[in-house]
C-alpha cells in the first residue's frame, strides 16, 4: 500500500539515473555564468527562479555575446514552450490538484522529472498520491541544479577553460536517453527529426536562432501530420456503412 513518503521517495529514487546526468550540466552552467560575466547573485538567481537548463545556457550564452533583452526573452520562450508539450500530456493526471500543488509542479517541471513522472502516472493504478511521487523527482532535480550551479560557480572563478573539457557531452547522452523511449508514434518522431535536422542545419545562425527555428518548425509539422491522421481517420469512418 503506497503512502505520500513512499511515492516520494519512490520519485526520488527513480530520478537518480537522470539527475547523474545532469551534474555536470549544473556544474558548467555555473562556470559559464560567471566566465560570460553574470554576477554571483545573478548566477544563482537564474537557477533557484528561473531552473530551466538549456534556457539559462542559451541566456548566458547571449549575455556574453551582448544581445540585447528582447532577444534574449524571446529566445527562452521559445526554447520553452516543449514545457507547454509536457503541462498537455499531464494536464489528465493532474486536473484534480489544487493550485497549492499545481503551481510549484510546473516551476519545477523539467525534461527530466516529466520523462520519469509520465510512466508513473501512465501505470493507471488508483494510488492518491502520485503528486507526491511527481515533486519527489521534482525536488530531487532542484535540489542537484542548484548544488551543481554552487559548484560551477566555485570552480569557475578557480579553473579556466572549463567550456573545452566538454562536460555537456554527459547531458547530450541524458536527453538522448530521455527522448528516444518516448518517440512512440509517427508525428512524435518526425518533432525530433525535422527539429534536429533544421537546427543542425542552421547551427551558424546567431542568438540560437537556427534553435528557435528548428523546434518551431517541428512542432508545426507534428501538429500537421496528427491533425491530418485525425481527418482521414474520421473520413475513413463516415465512409463505412452503417
Amino acid at each position: 500500500m503506497s503512502n505520500a513518503s513512499s511515492e516520494f521517495w519512490s520519485g526520488a529514487r527513480d530520478t537518480i539515473p537522470v539527475v547523474v546526468g545532469a551534474i555536470p550540466f549544473g556544474i558548467l552552467f555555473g562556470a559559464l555564468a560567471i566566465n560570460a560575466g553574470l554576477s554571483i547573485a545573478a548566477t544563482l538567481g537564474m537557477s533557484l527562479f528561473v531552473f530551466a537548463g538549456s534556457s539559462q545556457f542559451v541566456a548566458a550564452g547571449l549575455v556574453a555575446q551582448g544581445a540585447g533583452i528582447l532577444v534574449i526573452v524571446l529566445t527562452t520562450f521559445v526554447v520553452n514552450l516543449r514545457h507547454a508539450l509536457y503541462s498537455a500530456s499531464l494536464g489528465p493526471y493532474l486536473s484534480r490538484l489544487p493550485q497549492r500543488w499545481l503551481i510549484p509542479l510546473g516551476f519545477w517541471l523539467t525534461d527530466e522529472t516529466f520523462a520519469v513522472v509520465v510512466q508513473r502516472y501512465a501505470r493507471g493504478d488508483d494510488s492518491p498520491f502520485t503528486h507526491w511521487y511527481h515533486l519527489g523527482s521534482s525536488m530531487a532535480m532542484y535540489s542537484n541544479w542548484l548544488l551543481c550551479t554552487v559548484i560551477g560557480m566555485v570552480a569557475g572563478t578557480q579553473l579556466q577553460g572549463m567550456a573545452n573539457w566538454g562536460l555537456e557531452f554527459a547531458m547530450v547522452v541524458t536527453f538522448i536517453g530521455i527522448v528516444v523511449p518516448l518517440l512512440q508514434n509517427v508525428p512524435m518522431i518526425l518533432c525530433a527529426v525535422v527539429a534536429g535536422a533544421v537546427s543542425l542545419l542552421l547551427r551558424e545562425w546567431p542568438n540560437q536562432l537556427g534553435l528557435m527555428l528548428g523546434s518551431l518548425t517541428g512542432i508545426a509539422i507534428a501538429m500537421l501530420v496528427e491533425v491530418g491522421g485525425r481527418r482521414t481517420t474520421m473520413s475513413k469512418s463516415r465512409e463505412l456503412p452503417s
